[in-house]
């Protein structure tokens, strides 16, 4: 079996956004034009494909990311088999709490569709979307959505883009209109104006531009035109002798300056009304990239730890990244993973290069939302999902045996809210340890522990909605019914001054007995300068570095990591109410060793006391969540809220108008915002809403700290 179109013709690209600015409407109408469905389904409806779930169908909202496979043909061209463009499309959540879900599709996709409420423009979770794009240099379009809502505005949107996110955004359209008055837009390369008619806005009539927005979209078109020959030296010098690129350069220029995330084309419309959606898709092919566009995939040989990179070609050794997991009722797990060189068929054996297992892979699917369609061998460039497989995780590598390379895993943030979980009855006892684990497999940034002093069990994620989640899907899906706690914050501690220690571990029992001698240094963690390489006797991780001083073999070698370990479980514990540490320096400056008595053990516990010792001493404070909140209101309910925000110990950071509402930015501590949608409401005469998303950690006020304190006792 080959390939039946060219790697060349392959989009993979996600659809990304704030919480209803309208993706998977957006999504819907993708799916609509590309012939994948032939009824729209709406979210006010409950019938959308992508958001599948019923929790997603009830609420409203998107939950689990979903991907869609679908072919396009352009516009502008004949409806030939040799023109269609294949598109893997995934269509994520805008809500804070499942920001994992984007965070991994970002990973594992070449491109991005931002969409923007045209009411409010750019919202908190488009920043933070917007930074994982940049953290893994994404090349993204924006579509500014629902022009047809009253209070819309394009140009106050598109300065927000520019403003809050990327100085080098840049109109590709204008709308003819606004709101009611909405008619379709204007595209600035080509200077013509489009309309949509007919059923669904399926029919396109192209116009010359209506003279009351020519001036506009001249002075729109010289702007535009300036940015793209910007890019090109040649291109600029003819421009400054007064000749204008041709229509083809101009746009070949900017396909190159997008893929390089040094433009980011703007387009308008509003998928609810139908308009300026099939342009979006055109704008897709024209400036997105395809595989073959992105540089070699970068991973380690597991044998020897050095670099090595695989094109993205059929002929290349099989290379793929799980991304994401899935329990489906019908086939059991469900392994989503991108293809990023070579082919693998259906039946053949599969390597896991992260676990060094190897397992049979029956199946192979695409996906369409919740639909599968069976395939028996996938190639470069596309995504699809396994049946079965049993060792295979998130952020796994699946590749060629013979080639192993294992690719960068994908990085998940901490959870910030916990709850306490016990099942209801004996029956629930037994299923409840097996879905809890399965829920966890699915989604990286659920995490199950348990309390070793009072044997509870505790679930944390990414804020309450997360959580409520997922206890329904232990009910509904899994059949198990459990008993809740309150939401518990997920506090850290860190210590802000230096301190050493020294402890013996001596224990003779007669026979061979334990000795172990650690001396430690503690101070708090200093950020790296980009470029400084790390020292060899220095282990780096994220929140913790471990130094290892060592002179003239005082300690051996070889119990050197379990001196790092026992430092790591210390840190678990925390010092001063039980929470992990953080952003601790410990060096290991000195110690001894018996030639018969010593042992890892012994060095482990040794090293634990000295840490806790020295940590007691290095003025150990409690650190918790601050969450950057941004509340909507009426105006006459301002003082109200800002009064609020303020007694929950609040910052207030900004305010603003968003059409005929107010918007209060504030840094408020997690803690205080428990219940505060409700409180809002109540406020507001049901007017406003408030949305948050972490931002950083904070040092605890004195008071608090002692409330927290005594609450763990």
């Amino acid at each position: 079996m080959n390939r039946d179109y060219t790697l060349d013709k392959v989009r993979n690209f996600g659809i990304i956004a704030h919480i209803d600015a309208g993706k998977t409407t957006t999504s819907e109408r993708v799916l609509f034009y590309t012939g994948m469905t032939h009824k729209i389904g709406e979210v006010h409806e409950g019938e959308t494909v992508t958001d599948w779930m019923d929790q997603e169908r009830e609420r409203g909202i998107t939950i689990t990311a979903a991907a869609i496979t679908c072919f396009w043909n352009k516009t502008d061209t004949e409806k030939k088999p040799d023109s269609m463009y294949r598109f893997n499309i995934i269509d994520t959540p805008g809500h804070i709490d499942f920001t994992a879900e984007v965070k991994r599709s970002l990973r594992v996709l070449d491109g991005a569709v931002v969409v923007f409420d045209g009411v409010a423009g750019v919202e908190p979770q488009s920043e933070t979307n917007w930074r994982y794009a940049d953290d893994g240099n994404v090349p993204r379009i924006c579509f500014i959505n629902k022009l047809d809502r009253t209070g819309a505005s394009f140009e106050r949107s598109y300065a927000s883009i520019l403003d809050r996110l990327n100085k080098n955004a840049v109109r590709m359209q204008i709308p003819m209109g606004l709101e009611d008055k909405f008619e379709g837009v204007i595209d600035l390369l080509k200077m013509k104006a489009y309309f949509f008619e007919g059923n669904m806005g399926i029919t396109i009539r192209e116009e010359e531009i209506p003279a009351e927005f020519l001036e506009e979209a001249k002075k729109y078109r010289a702007e535009l035109i300036e940015k793209i020959v910007e890019q090109d030296d040649k291109m600029m010098e003819a421009f400054l002798e007064g000749k204008e690129p041709s229509f083809e350069d101009l746009k070949k220029t900017l396909r190159k300056a997008t893929l390089a995330v040094k433009i980011i084309p703007v387009f308008a419309g509003s998928a609810l009304k139908n308009k300026g959606v099939q342009l979006v898709l055109d704008a897709v092919v024209d400036y997105l990239p395809s595989p073959v566009d992105m540089l070699p995939v970068c991973g380690l040989d597991p044998k020897t730890g050095e670099e090595i990179f695989r094109k993205p070609s059929d002929e290349e050794p099989f290379s793929a990244l799980a991304f994401k997991l899935q329990n489906d009722p019908f086939v059991g797990q469900l392994t989503f993973f991108r293809v990023y060189s070579g082919t693998l068929e259906a039946g053949t054996y599969i390597y896991n290069s992260t676990t060094g297992e190897k397992e049979r892979l029956g199946r192979i699917v695409r996906l369409q939302a919740d639909k599968r369609e069976e395939v028996k061998k996938v190639f470069s460039g596309e995504i699809a999902a396994a049946v079965g497989l049993k060792s295979a995780k998130t952020s796994h590598t699946l590749c060629d045996e013979d080639k192993p390379i294992i690719l960068d895993p994908i990085k998940f943030v901490d959870p910030v809210v916990s709850l306490r979980i016990e099942p209801k009855t004996k029956a629930d006892q037994e299923k409840m340890g097996m879905s809890l684990k399965k829920l966890g497999d699915e989604d990286p940034t659920f995490v199950i522990s348990s309390n070793s002093e009072t044997g509870e069990s505790i679930i944390s994620g990414m804020g309450e909605l997360h959580l409520e989640i997922m206890v329904e899907r232990l009910k509904r899906e899994f059949g198990v019914e459990v008993n809740v706690g309150k939401p518990q914050v997920a506090y850290r501690e860190t210590i802000l001054g230096t301190a050493e220690a020294e402890h013996k571990y001596i224990k003779q029992t007669g026979g061979k007995g334990q000795y172990g001698h650690v001396k430690l240094t503690l101070k708090p963690l200093e950020k790296i300068e980009e470029g400084k390489k790390i020292p060899k006797n220095t282990h780096r991780y994220e929140d913790f570095e471990f130094i290892d001083s060592i002179k003239g073999g005082v300690i051996p070698q070889e119990f050197i990591p379990a001196v790092e370990k026992g430092v790591h479980e210390a840190m678990d514990r925390g010092i001063v109410a039980g929470y992990k540490m953080v952003n601790v320096s410990c060096e290991l400056t000195y110690g001894s060793y018996h030639d018969v008595d010593s042992s890892e053990i012994a060095y482990k516990i040794a090293a634990s006391q000295a840490f806790q010792d020295a940590a007691k001493r290095a003025r150990p404070v409690i650190l918790e969540p601050i969450m950057k909140v941004e509340a909507i209101m009426p105006e006459q309910f301002m003082g109200d809220i800002t009064g609020s925000l303020s007694g929950k110990r609040g910052q207030i950071e900004g305010m603003d108008e968003r059409g005929m509402l107010r918007v209060i930015h504030a840094k408020v501590p997690l803690s205080e915002m428990f219940g505060y949608t409700t409180d809002i409401r109540s406020m507001t005469q049901g007017r406003g809403s408030v949305q948050m998303e972490f931002d950083h950690y904070e040092v605890v006020p004195p008071n608090v700290a002692t409330t927290i304190i005594e609450s763990r006792k």
